[in-house]
């Protein structure tokens, strides 16, 4: 019936005339969108609030103010602004339930991203086609559930990311998702994904995860060289990476279908029949749809140049060129991230004089005077070579606007596909490492105890900062460690190299960042949103202790046990009344008793159990209340 069905749906018409009105009527439907209710932004929200349960957790919507400002800053929690408009939704581990309006969220003709992990949502995935200028959904770590449509992703061409990690999906994962032609991630572990994996035809291949389903069949040989932890947990797969496949295996689902009755062949060809004539008039409508998306991305990439786009690019004033306008798109430019610098270009930091900091394989930085007495740090990174231009930029972008006492603000950037600057001010008085572990006898060197406080005082306020400010990503430190610590000539700390694991390749980034020697990803694959108060845990031990942990030394060590060890070293020699302070701080017994209680919030920061070990806001409000002084 199915095959009758469909094959008259797609009978050839009477006359090449009716096919052309056909045709012109199915592509001004396929522009049509829900039809517009001339509802404003805030109410467009405010009705897509009011279809959630729980959503007292989402406090400020407040319908006397816009939800964005003219300088891109939110007046309601969650909304992501651009241009003045709505751009994104990050209304992350709210416990939010209910449904997910997409008539309230078609009204925002901005919206790019939605991310709606750690919330209690229920039910199918909503109808996300309806807004097709999406570029990233994240859904993880919710009770969605059902099947997923073939189709469910037709049509979202702009669509990069789409995370439905930890959820109860069903039945066969999409086709739809493997024709998407910007992918460049798909997270699609934890669930109850059934039958074969389809052959996903972008290239290069997207960040792929398919652990922890019920998965069977071979592997397409298009990812034979996928690591085996992202398809691990389904009994059912076979062939390289995995082991090889046996006849039955191999065989898979077919079965019986190897051997097809003389009806299924009659109903087989009925309906490629069907398909190669509905395929004529899906080429000429995609023909005619590129046509009008060349058009589009032209109209895109001028508004771009306009200043329009998220990566929109200050000038300094006393520098601006005559068309400042191509400034973000032009080759070897440097592009800088506020208005009260003096300006230089590429070719200044090409001649001046230049001294080798660090060399490594990841990161090599350089000490540069372009103007005399301003010192400033390049830094060039090797493994970003995946990342687009506009996901780059846009990143970039928002780490330029972070402002904090205890952050080394960036001044300019630098992209090209083979290579990353970033450029920052310099600070000569190293880094705390340095002053810990370092060759220095001086005295006046030395920490005491109130300047270790301060300095780990400050750590977690940057720290708190970063986590009120980038919220949707996972860890928004992923590298906090005693050598990325700075000291200013107050001993002021100043963190550094924050905020990259979105930028890193990830492969390279499970080698490299401290985020991945957690407990957690060694005993699990997974960072968490605790995963950067485990990297403050394992600081705090060592301000204190003086004792460097060796295993951070490690690369490629992704293995957590071995600081699980030394932090239970510290712990059982703490608990045997052993003195494990560092002799450089000095012996008071008033300090020592603060010491104790920093020490046991350095315990509770880097629990092995993150259910156990405290969340970024209550190791701040522990930590501020340390005293530094009788």
């Amino acid at each position: 019936m199915g095959a009758h069905a469909l094959t008259s749906l797609v009978r050839p018409p009477p006359s090449s005339f009716s096919l052309i009105i056909v045709i012109v009527s199915l592509l001004a439907l396929s522009h049509v969108g829900t039809p517009a209710t001339g509802l404003t932004e805030a109410e467009s929200l405010l009705k897509f609030k009011s279809s959630l349960t729980h959503n007292e957790a989402i406090p400020n919507w407040d319908p006397s103010k816009t939800p964005c400002t003219a300088e891109n800053t939110s007046n309601w929690l969650g909304v992501i602004c651009h241009g003045g408009k709505v751009w994104g939704l990050q209304l992350e581990n709210m416990g939010l339930g209910g449904t997910i309006d997409i008539d309230a969220l078609s009204q925002l003709p901005e919206l790019r991203t939605i991310s709606l992990k750690f919330n209690n949502f229920e039910g199918p995935i909503p109808d996300f086609r309806r807004l097709v200028k999406l570029r990233s959904v994240y859904l993880s770590n919710n009770k969605f559930s059902g099947d997923i449509p073939d189709d469910a992703f037709d049509g979202m061409d702009a669509l990069r990311r789409v995370i439905l990690s930890n959820n109860a999906f069903t039945g066969n994962i999409p086709t739809s998702l493997t024709t998407l032609p910007i992918l460049v991630e798909a997270k699609l572990e934890g669930n109850q994904f059934q039958g074969g994996i389809p052959n996903f035809q972008q290239k290069p291949l997207p960040a792929i995860n398919l652990a922890n389903n019920q998965l069977e069949g071979p592997l397409p040989s298009n990812l034979k060289n996928l690591d085996p932890k992202f398809v691990s947990g389904n009994k059912g797969l076979c062939g390289p990476p995995l082991e090889q496949c046996s006849g039955d295996k191999a065989a898979g689902t077919k079965g019986s279908q190897n051997k097809p009755s003389s009806k299924s062949i009659i109903i087989a060809l009925a309906v490629l029949l069907a398909i190669v004539t509905l395929t004529l008039i899906i080429v000429f409508l995609l023909v005619c749809r590129r046509k009008r998306k060349g058009t589009l991305e032209k109209q895109e990439s001028l508004a771009s140049q306009d200043g329009n786009q998220i990566e929109e690019v200050y000038v300094p004033p006393s520098v601006e060129p005559t068309n400042t306008k191509k400034r973000p798109t032009e080759p070897g430019k440097l592009n800088f991230v506020s208005e009260d610098r003096k300006a230089f270009d590429l070719s200044d930091l090409l001649t001046a004089s230049a001294e080798v900091l660090e060399s490594g394989n990841f990161v090599s930085a350089y000490k540069v005077e372009i103007f005399p007495g301003e010192l400033l740090v390049v830094k060039r990174f090797r493994q970003m070579s995946k990342i687009g231009r506009e996901d780059f930029h846009e990143h970039i972008r928002r780490m330029g606007r972070l402002r904090h006492p205890n952050l080394l603000a960036l001044v300019a950037y630098y992209y090209r596909k083979e290579e990353k600057l970033l450029v920052f001010d310099y600070v000569d008085n190293g880094t705390l490492a340095s002053h810990l572990h370092g060759n220095r006898k001086k005295k006046d060197q030395l920490l005491d105890w109130q300047t270790r406080l301060k300095i780990i005082k400050g750590v977690a306020r940057g720290l708190a900062y970063l986590y009120s400010e980038l919220p949707v990503l996972v860890v928004p430190y992923g590298y906090l460690k005693s050598s990325n610590v700075l000291l200013d000539n107050s001993y002021e700390p100043l963190l550094m190299d924050y905020a990259l694991l979105p930028l890193i390749n990830q492969e390279q980034a499970q080698n490299l960042m401290v985020a991945y020697k957690s407990p957690e990803y060694a005993q699990h694959g997974r960072i968490t949103k605790k995963t950067d108060v485990w990297s403050l845990g394992i600081l705090i031990l060592e301000v204190l202790t003086g004792r460097f942990p060796t295993n951070f030394l490690t690369v490629g060590n992704v293995k957590g046990e071995n600081l699980i060890e030394w932090v239970n070293e510290i712990a059982s020699a703490e608990e045997k009344g052993e003195d494990v302070f560092d002799k450089e701080m000095g012996d008071t017994q008033f300090g020592k008793d603060e010491m104790r209680k920093l020490l046991k919030i350095g315990f509770n920061c880097c629990h092995e159990d993150v259910d156990v070990r405290w969340s970024i806001k209550e190791a701040v409000e522990k930590i501020e209340e340390i005293q530094e002084k009788s």
